[in-house]
């Protein structure tokens, strides 16, 4: 079964014996992969012919891209999508003459003859693009697993996990700092290219990486893990990418802890514990209970707890005082379009939860901030092939009323489930918005929590949730 892994020598732990036990940096080396040897890596980039596969909007495939063309690399930029539509992207590599463009499509010529092709995330499994590459022996790198290999004796941390992957990299990100240690972050994160980076990390820092399932691709293809791991939580998502498969899904995701040794560290959040068998590293479970409410000052929801308890855990692997990581935890206020409050307007709240692109992300924040029905929930985007039935069923509990946006999710959800009592519907943001105000009265929540993908209305989630703060920014 797709959620039972067993591996060597299973050693567990609670979290409260990490925090009670000498949990010096001694116990947790700041070495490289023992895998593999860090590398120089201009000589390594200088006048390598590369094929970066998916450019981008989101700024992290255009910051590889000068990297790649700074160091020497004779470099092919292709992706599906137009000249126009990646100007922004185009716009910052005009300085460049060792760059050539594929755009608006791709060419299997791209993938001969190259010394390695840069995938980007999301890139279908049955490329046939990458099978090109392959069949002719060219290796095959992503952005997060290159720059571990490159690395110099540094500690990387790498968080997964369904839900709550963003908030936990954030708090631990802030706990280090806080603590003084030299930390970075990158991976999945949106405006941070993290090959870039190799030109400002040094010997004995920190890394923190926000690793996806297609991140972690790279990571299976390296065979290895980062040394501290912390695995949130497994939920149903990307099954349109998967194609219904989660054995698949948990298989990319499982190489955050796959090729970890006894030495290395690996946190589990208290579901996944229950589901699953691990071995080989040192294992924490992280509980709900191990953080009081009161910790959280700005982070409402059951699952905010268990976001912190991961974090938790990291500071207490790494020695760090609790009372310091309490204070951070107490001051942290969250991140954009996740369950942020953005707005009071006559007593009525408003969220941004932009981010909450599965039904359990926006059934999550229903139960965080429902109070006696008072919710008004905007929804609705692109399918995603994703079981709707558990938020259907708890709508009538938190909701007064729902607005739902267009897409093919919208209509699905429609079709799948017509005793959703669905208020009114609406072709645009602003109408949506519009019409959740003239439903809402005083002590109501208004909650954008769409439950789908973005694509068709929006650029991307992070393009919605600029949108909808815009839109409420001129709301009176």
């Amino acid at each position: 079964m797709y959620f039972v892994c067993l591996l060597e020598n299973p050693r567990f732990s609670t979290l409260a014996d990490s925090l009670l036990s000498d949990t010096g940096n001694s116990r947790f080396p700041t070495l490289s992969h023992p895998n593999l040897k860090a590398m120089d890596y201009k000589n390594y980039f200088k006048d390598k012919k590369v094929t970066l596969l998916g450019l981008g909007l989101l700024g992290r495939g255009v910051g590889d891209a000068e990297f790649l063309a700074r160091h020497g690399t004779e470099l092919i930029v292709t992706d599906l999508k137009t000249k126009e539509q990646l100007a922004s992207s185009l716009a910052r590599l005009k300085g460049f003459s060792n760059i050539s463009y594929r755009l608006g499509g791709h060419d299997l010529a791209d993938f001969r003859g190259r010394d390695f092709i840069l995938k980007a995330a999301g890139v279908p499994l049955d490329s046939p693009f990458v099978a090109e590459a392959r069949k002719n022996g060219i290796a095959i790198e992503m952005d997060a697993s290159l720059f571990v290999k490159l690395a110099p004796a540094i500690t990387t941390i790498g968080i997964t996990g369904t839900r709550g992957k963003s908030t936990t990299v954030a708090l631990i990100y802030e706990i280090l700092k806080a603590a003084g240690k030299r930390v970075f972050l990158a991976g999945n994160i949106k405006d941070t290219a993290t090959l870039p980076l190799l030109e400002k990390i040094q010997e004995g820092d920190t890394m923190v990486l926000e690793l996806d399932s297609w991140q972690l691709q790279g990571f299976g293809d390296a065979k290895m893990s980062p040394h501290i791991s912390v695995f949130t939580t497994f939920l149903p998502d990307h099954m349109n990418y998967y194609k219904d498969d989660m054995e698949a899904y948990f298989d990319d995701k499982a190489n955050i802890f796959k090729y970890q040794n006894v030495q290395d560290h690996l946190v589990v959040g208290e579901d996944i514990a229950e589901k699953f068998t691990w071995g080989k590293g040192q294992l924490h479970v992280a509980h709900v209970a191990d953080v009081p409410k009161d910790f959280l000052v700005h982070l409402p929801g059951e699952h905010s707890r268990l976001n912190a308890a991961c974090a938790l855990a990291v500071g207490g692997i790494l020695g760090i005082e609790q009372q310091l990581i309490q204070s951070t935890l107490k001051e942290f206020k969250g991140l954009p379009g996740r369950l942020e409050l953005k707005r009071v307007i006559n007593d009525i709240s408003y969220y941004n939860d932009t981010n909450a692109t599965t039904p359990t992300a926006t059934l999550a924040g229903l139960r965080a901030v429902s109070r006696d029905k008072n919710v008004v929930l905007i929804m609705g985007g692109a399918d995603k092939g994703l079981d709707m039935s558990g938020l259907v069923a708890e709508i009538p509990q938190h909701c007064k009323a729902v607005v739902l946006l267009a897409g093919s999710g919208t209509e699905q959800l429609k079709a799948s489930y017509p005793e959703l009592a669905i208020t009114t519907e609406a072709k645009s943001l602003d109408e949506a918005l519009q019409k959740a105000k003239g439903f809402a009265t005083k002590g109501d929540v208004v909650l954008f929590s769409p439950a789908f993908a973005s694509f068709g209305m929006f650029k991307n989630e992070y393009d919605r949730g600029e949108q909808f703060n815009v839109l409420l920014a001129e709301l009176n």
